[in-house]
Parts: C-alpha cells; sequence; structure tokens
C-alpha cells in the first residue's frame, strides 16, 4: 500500500471534504490523482462527466477565443491568454476530444508555425506599428504543451515544434536552460539580460518534456530542472528580472497561470531524481523541501485547505477566484503536489520557514489571516502564522 505520509503535514486529511464537494474537478482531481483510481472507475467516470456538464466548465469553454482573430492580451500571464485556459481546463480534467471548441482552437494553433519550427501568437511587438504573428519562447513552449496535453504529440507539426525546444536548450549563466530569445523577424526578446536563465520559459519546456515518453526528452533535461531549482537557492544575490521570490512569489494566485511557487513544485516534482535518485545533491533536496514548507506555510489552512489570497479578476464565480472560503479546486491542485514529495515528508517538516532568507525586497514572512500584508521593511520578528516550521504552520 502506497505511503501518505504527505498528510501529516497538513491539519487534518482534507480527502474527505474534497470528495464531497459541490466541484466536480476537485472530485475528479482527487480520485485520480490523490486516491489512484483508474479512468474506468464508476466514480471516475461520474466525476468526469459532472465536470464536462458544469456550468463552471461551460462557463470557460465559452471564453477560448479564436485564435486567429485572438484579441491583443496584456501579457503571457493574461487569463484570456489562449494557451492559459487550456491549461486551466486540463488542470480541471478535462481530456482531449472532450469538446470540439479546444479541438478547433488547436487545429488553429497548429496553422501558425514558423520556418523554424516555433509556434506563433498575434500580438503587439514594441517598434512595430501593428499587431502580427510572432513568438517569444513564452508563446512557443506554452503552445506546445497546450498541444501535448490536448494529445496532438504525435502530430508531425508538434514534433517539429518540440525539436525545436530541445535545440533551445542551451547553458544559460545559471546552467542548462531556456533564456528569454528574440522572434526571428520582430528581434524583440523580452526583459532580462540575455545570458540569463528565463525561469518561466524554462518551467514550461521542462513541463512539456514530462509529459512526453522519456526518449523524446533531451539529454540536459534533468540538468535544467537543477538549474530552475538553482534560482531558488541563489535568490538572495542573484534574481533574475521579474522573477522574486517573495511574498507574492510564496502566496499561489490563482488559477495558477505564471510563475510561483505553486509552478515551481508542480513542474519540478514531476523530476523526482532531485529528491530521491542515490546521485540526488544534498542541496537540490533541500531546495525542493523549503518551496514545499512555503507552498504549505503560505497558503494551506490548518484544517487542511486552501483559500485564495490572491486571484485574477474574472473567475469571481468559481471557488479559485474568490478569497472568503476555502477553494475545492485549490486544494485538490496543492495535494496533488505534495503527495508526489511523500518520501521527503520529513525534511520539509523540519523545514524553519521564518528562518529562510528571501529575495530582494521579499520579506519570508507568511502573511497572518486577516492582517495587512507586511511590507518589504517589515521586522522579520513578526510572529507570521504562529509557527516556525512547516508542520507548526500547518498544524497551529
Amino acid at each position: 500500500m502506497r505511503s501518505e505520509a504527505w498528510i501529516g503535514l497538513l491539519g487534518a486529511d482534507p480527502r474527505p471534504r474534497l470528495l464531497e464537494a459541490d466541484e466536480p474537478s476537485a472530485r475528479l482531481i482527487t480520485l485520480t490523482e490523490l486516491l489512484d483510481r483508474p479512468a474506468d472507475d464508476p466514480d471516475v467516470v461520474v466525476a468526469r462527466r459532472q465536470l464536462l456538464a458544469d456550468p463552471g466548465t461551460a462557463e470557460l469553454m465559452a471564453r477560448l477565443p479564436e485564435w486567429e482573430a485572438e484579441q491583443l492580451i496584456s501579457g503571457h500571464n493574461s487569463p484570456r491568454y489562449a494557451p492559459n485556459l487550456l491549461h486551466l481546463l486540463a488542470d480541471m480534467g478535462v481530456a482531449p476530444g472532450d469538446d470540439p471548441r479546444i479541438e478547433r482552437l488547436l487545429d488553429d494553433m497548429l496553422r501558425h508555425q514558423g520556418s523554424d519550427g516555433r509556434f506563433a501568437a498575434f500580438g503587439r511587438w514594441r517598434g512595430v506599428e501593428e499587431p502580427v504573428w510572432a513568438s517569444l519562447l513564452c508563446d512557443h513552449h506554452a503552445i506546445v504543451e497546450a498541444l501535448v496535453r490536448f494529445g496532438r504529440a504525435a502530430d508531425p507539426r508538434v514534433r517539429s515544434a518540440i525539436a525545436r525546444m530541445r535545440e533551445d536548450l542551451t547553458t544559460t549563466r545559471q546552467g542548462p536552460g531556456w533564456p528569454c530569445l528574440p522572434d526571428p523577424a520582430m528581434r524583440f526578446r523580452g526583459p532580462g539580460r540575455i545570458e540569463d536563465l528565463c525561469p518561466q520559459v524554462t518551467l514550461e519546456a521542462l513541463r512539456t518534456f514530462a509529459r512526453l515518453p522519456p526518449r523524446a526528452r533531451p539529454e540536459g533535461a534533468a540538468d535544467a530542472a537543477g538549474t530552475a531549482l538553482r534560482v531558488w537557492t541563489a535568490r538572495g544575490s542573484e534574481t533574475p528580472y521579474m522573477f522574486g521570490h517573495g511574498i507574492r512569489f510564496k502566496t499561489v494566485k490563482w488559477p495558477t497561470f505564471w510563475y510561483d511557487v505553486y509552478w515551481v513544485l508542480d513542474t519540478l516534482t514531476r523530476y523526482p531524481p532531485l529528491w530521491r535518485s542515490p546521485g540526488a545533491k544534498r542541496g537540490e533536496r533541500r531546495a525542493v523541501a523549503e518551496l514545499a514548507a512555503c507552498l504549505i506555510a503560505y497558503n494551506v489552512a490548518p484544517d487542511g485547505t486552501v483559500t485564495p489570497r490572491s486571484c485574477y479578476r474574472g473567475f469571481e464565480s468559481f471557488s479559485f477566484g474568490q478569497k472568503k472560503r476555502p477553494s475545492p479546486f485549490a486544494t485538490a491542485r496543492v495535494c496533488a503536489v505534495l503527495r508526489r514529495l511523500d518520501d521527503l515528508t520529513d525534511q520539509i517538516a523540519a523545514v524553519d520557514v521564518l528562518a529562510l532568507g528571501s529575495s530582494r525586497a521579499g520579506t519570508g514572512i507568511p502573511l497572518p489571516p486577516k492582517l495587512p500584508r507586511p511590507s518589504p521593511s517589515s521586522s522579520r520578528s513578526t510572529p507570521g502564522r504562529g509557527a516556525s516550521s512547516a508542520q507548526g504552520a500547518a498544524a497551529r
């Protein structure tokens, strides 16, 4: 029987409550990712049917844009960005072939691929008056992952795109990974130093390769996962531009579209050799434990549930789009990540989150319930959530 030691990190086992939730996505995640029920399990079949019939799922489906006439977005973390909506639906449990609107959107995405293998999106670019089709890696990687998640990995165009991702893996100032590369036509590269790793596109690439058979992954994928973890361990001295590790990093913004503690762990827990293999580095194992401890201390309540403390606008009708009560979906997603770290439970419980150094301008102090967010100059003696370790914070 599989160990469930991770539950000891929380104040209570949230799974019985999740199975009774009125949110079919939470029930489906619990059955498949927290209880290992197979796809043909009767309860799983019912939960999937209810998910597809749920008004919330229908609302998100209706938001899917026409890719070839997509409205301009404010950024790659925008809730209106089509790959983000697709990833949210997939996180909820929507699968390939579940809805023709998804299939049409994927077909449209496949039609916009450059000769270099990168998929493009429609947007405004610095120095160009009119919006055009072009691609940064935060377009290309997000699109490829969405295509893979919804069953298009065997398409020759996707295989070509994946090959390009392998070729783009390089040595950055932080180590093996993916930098912010310019669009071949627009030459716009994005922010940050040219020799630096881009944490977001590196995680997107690692997430994509984790969903593929091992033979499809580049030889340096595991090393790139270690580099992504190094961004955390070096946070006090080498913070990449726009990617800090203070209060906003540790407090998950729901739904999860961008770089934060959940995103890092949801990606890197797909590479268990970071902490599990005989050759795992002690520093990397410690870093994974620190991140997990922060995920718990900053986001999980004493009863093992997650009530969002930060949300994107436009999702107020969903449990993950409000800050007043526990979200079954957010709780299930956080638990799914923690369960992958079951064999690291003791190390996670031993982490003193209040003793962790933070990145420049961060605080390192968990937010107390119903109290204002501390400013960057707040004293580190502030009592936080009333516990000095992740285990204590969860059980207070």
